[in-house]
């Protein structure tokens, strides 16, 4: 029976990719956490890490990433023994690389209190990563880091899994690829004793430091008897994990919400639910998954089945029940502007799982609502489906409507024109980011009424924390403290 698990804390280890004095205030946050740093000197050569030891209270670890373990060293054996053997008089700890590093010699030279051995490689299963771990074992370590490539949602349990055997707490392990930035995130509360992320990178794949402390609890490990998530298959800018994280840590609720990347929704829905070591009671699902989050779940609420989209799937005694917030996000967002719907003929621009939860929920308050789309085949069908009419983007005349409600992901550009619209028309845009989208910036600048994605965003986040949790969602209509 799985149990609850929990740890007082992890040591919060960067990957430092850059030169320091270009990533000076990164190097700071991660001083106040009090992590650690690994330095790729495969990357940034073999620099003084004197200059590092201002801001890094951790332990310093020198890695020297060959290229079959993923990194960019390609020198030889000589080489790569005199280099981290001269690393071995400046750092704390020193990365060997599992069979490349791992001769009598090498093991000789390096005390086993200043080894992190490792093993970069392909996907495997749980009994090969158990014998790749046994092999290792075989030279006593500081500690172990095993980290596969996943290309399958199943491979990428099996580091979870083997924290979970092994019981350890020297061993790492974590996957890349497929899922992998889930796994990544709770490992430590599994028994790695670290989690990793990076300074001065730029793969989506690996969290920065600072999203690690401003995301997630580290470096402490609250109390986690329940795991919650988003899925799709680009998340990399969600503030999901932020808002509910905060939130649990507010409300003391012990639960854990994590990212989870995917190619294919249902074989990773399929892995997370039985793999993650702990019950998974629900996700926020986002394109392009909403479709098939529908058609996976047991039971389906009113307004998923008439948008034929899900992006809430929860947890219950009848098995996954499907919900959408599309709908009272826009609507919501829209009441709390003090916009009034009562005659109102409204556009909803794009076609896909939001655009048909915000067309759901504007025609169940009585809306005039017309569909647009690019592609007309997918237009019809939608429009079909919630009863609804249906105009191509070649022949929309904004000018011809009051409110318009922007559901694609285009953010740099106007996909139609904003000029000839009246001065009470409202514009709502479903998508949001660092800076002002095409779109708000245009209808702004005609001084129209905007309700832009962030406002959407906090009133369905609220709502869906509300699904999965049974708990009001506090700061919920605020969102200052996660920008």
């Amino acid at each position: 029976m799985t149990t609850a698990l929990s740890r007082p804390t992890c040591t919060v280890m960067a990957t430092l990719l850059a030169a320091p004095w270009r990533v000076a205030d990164e190097l700071r946050v991660l001083g106040r956490a009090g992590g650690g740093l690994e330095v790729r000197a495969d990357v940034i050569g073999d620099i003084d890490p004197s200059t590092l030891r201002e801001y890094v209270r951790g332990d310093l670890v020198y890695s020297l990433r060959s290229t079959a373990a993923g990194g960019v060293f390609v020198g030889g054996n000589d080489q790569r023994r005199r280099r981290i053997l001269n690393a071995l008089r400046r750092y704390d700890l020193v990365e060997l690389e599992d069979g490349r590093d791992t001769s009598p010699e090498m093991l000789a030279a390096v005390p086993p209190h200043r080894r992190v051995i490792s093993w970069h490689g392909r996907g495997v299963d749980l009994p090969a990563l158990v014998a790749r771990f046994t092999r290792m074992a075989a030279a006593p370590a500081r500690h172990y880091l095993l980290v596969p490539h996943a290309l399958t949602a199943q491979h990428a349990m099996a580091p979870l899994r083997l924290l979970r055997l092994l019981n350890r707490s020297n061993v790492t392990a974590f996957s890349t690829g497929e899922t992998g930035v889930c796994g990544r995130i709770l490992g430590p509360w599994l028994g790695a004793p670290m989690v990793f992320g990076q300074i001065g990178g730029t793969s989506d794949e690996v969290p920065s430091v600072e999203r690690l402390l401003r995301d997630y609890p580290f470096p402490t490990l609250p109390k986690v008897d329940r795991l919650y998530g988003i899925i799709g298959r680009s998340i990399t800018g969600s503030l999901s994990p932020r808002m509910h994280n905060d939130a649990y840590r507010v409300l003391d609720h012990p639960a854990l919400f994590l990212p989870i990347t995917a190619r294919e929704f249902l074989p990773a829905w399929e892995a997370i639910v039985t793999g993650l070591g702990l019950p998974f009671g629900g996700a926020t699902v986002v394109a392009p998954f909403k479709e098939a989050a529908l058609r996976m779940a047991d039971v389906t609420t009113g307004p998923a089945a008439m948008a034929g989209a899900a992006n809430v799937l929860v947890r219950t005694e009848n098995g996954w029940r499907a919900h959408t917030t599309d709908p009272i996000g826009v609507v919501g967002a829209l009441g709390r502007a003090g916009v009034k719907l009562t005659g109102r003929k409204a556009a909803i621009v794009g076609c896909g799982g939001a655009g048909r939860g915000a067309a759901a929920g504007l025609k169940r308050f009585g809306v005039t609502t017309v569909l647009v789309n690019r592609t007309v085949d997918r237009g019809i069908r939608a429009a079909r489906m919630l009863g609804l009419d249906f105009v191509p983007l070649d022949r929309f005349v904004p000018a011809d409507y009051s409110l318009i409600v922007h559901a694609t992901p285009v953010k740099d550009d106007l996909l139609f024109p904003v000029g000839n619209l009246a001065g009470d028309t409202t514009v709502v845009d479903l998508t949001y980011g660092r800076r002002p989208t095409a779109l708000v910036t245009a209808a702004r600048r005609r001084h129209l009424q905007v309700v832009d994605g962030w406002e959407v965003l906090r009133i369905e986040v609220a709502r869906q924390f509300r699904l999965m949790t049974g708990r009001s969602m506090p700061h919920a209509h605020s969102l200052e403290h996660v920008t």
